[in-house]
């Protein structure tokens, strides 16, 4: 994210003597992405982040794909996912490509027995229901429905869930996850124009800093591989640290929808970049008020993108019988657009109810397994009837 951000305690310049109150010194470490030239966040640990006393095995937890190509219109029903204790386990990757992993989740623990790092992703984690706090190096996140949590790449975490229902749209990126470049100016700070702005983002506010040694199970993923590793001291021992590298959250009902006089198209709701993929947040809004205007989107032609909505709440008014936590996926090189009766239905009316999550990739995706257990057959025929 790109604006400064501190917490805890830090020594008044770099890389410089900095003691803790035994007399010894505390531990740097430089979290930094794309080499030394892209954000990063100076942390100062009271033991050395390094200290590994074993590897006791590895587990293979790549996406099982079941059709590598598609070119048919596909909706799966998100809430038939099955709830399951561990955090990671209720992991279930629906829709992929090189670019990121669109996953859904339903744990129904706290993620506590141990610690988990994404090495390979940032990840972007919709609360559709539930809500809690996000522990991290860099302190901790309260979270409600509605919030995004973006965690970078590396980023060392646990979840507390306030209940056993939980639902979970998780993005996970192999690209950096920032917010929309027409939306900052040449400093970073974001426009009047934009849709949220700096007050809307909510980084770490309190730091809890663990002293402890002992046995530290972290499972560590990366290239598809889940690596296990006993660290001996606390991964949360960090002071405090400084810099633009760490996760935050942001509210989609802070998301404040851009509309105009006829029907606005879909990067007017974008939330997240990439350079492989966008999200998108479409919340609640008046509708355009031309007084001949068409609220419902026109068809249009997917050439150089597949599409996947994820339906949170309201009335989506482009289509019918749609459920909370289903997942439409309209691929590139074929057009779509609104269901049958909705076109017309949409005239004269001056706001919707709508809320929903959409993640627009340029490489097509990839049905995994999984996916096609929960699929509703024939939706590609639903423009019949």
């Amino acid at each position: 994210m790109p604006f400064y951000h501190k917490l805890g305690k830090i020594p008044h310049k770099r890389h410089t003597i900095f003691r803790k109150e035994d007399g010894n010194l505390h531990h740097e470490q430089l979290f930094g992405t794309i080499g030394f030239d892209g954000m990063s966040s100076l942390l100062y640990h009271l033991h050395p982040p390094t200290v590994v006393k074993e590897m006791p095995g590895s587990k293979d937890v790549n996406p099982e794909i079941a059709e590598d190509k598609n070119m048919k219109m596909r909706s799966l029903k998100g809430y038939e996912v099955e709830p399951k204790d561990d955090y990671l386990e209720s992991r279930v990757p629906v829709l992929v490509n090189n670019d990121c992993h669109i996953i859904l989740a339903a744990p129904k623990k706290s993620l506590t027995d141990y610690f988990y790092k994404n090495a390979q992703a940032d990840e972007v984690i919709f609360i559709h229901k539930g809500s809690g706090k996000l522990r991290t190096q860099l302190g901790n996140i309260d979270f409600e429905y509605g919030d995004y949590l973006v965690i970078p790449r590396g980023m060392i975490y646990q979840i507390d869930f306030d209940t056993e229902e939980n639902r979970l749209f998780i993005v996970e990126s192999f690209h950096p996850i920032y917010t929309p470049k027409r939306y900052r100016n040449w400093f970073g700070q974001h426009l009047e124009h934009s849709p949220f702005c700096e007050r809307d983002i909510r980084p770490p506010s309190e730091i809890e800093t663990f002293d402890e040694t002992g046995d530290f199970l972290i499972k560590v993923k990366k290239e598809g591989v889940l690596y296990d590793f006993i660290y001996g001291t606390h991964p949360f021992d960090v002071a405090g640290w400084d810099g633009y590298n760490f996760p935050y959250a942001f509210s989609i009902h802070d998301f404040e929808p851009i509309t105009g006089r006829v029907h606005q198209p879909p990067p007017v709701h974008q939330t997240f970049e990439t350079s492989a993929f966008v999200i998108c947040s479409f919340c609640p809004r008046l509708y355009d008020y031309h007084p001949e205007s068409i609220p419902a989107p026109y068809n249009h032609s997917n050439i150089d993108s597949d599409e996947v909505l994820y339906y949170v709440d309201g009335d989506f008014m482009s289509r019918n019988n749609v459920d909370k936590g289903q997942i439409t996926l309209h691929p590139s090189g074929i057009p779509h657009g609104p269901h049958p009766g909705a076109y017309e239905r949409s005239i004269g009316q001056t706001s919707t109810e709508e809320l929903a999550v959409m993640v627009d990739t340029f490489k097509p995706l990839k049905l995994t397994k999984q996916a096609m257990e929960m699929e509703i057959k024939d939706y590609y025929k639903s423009w019949l009837h």
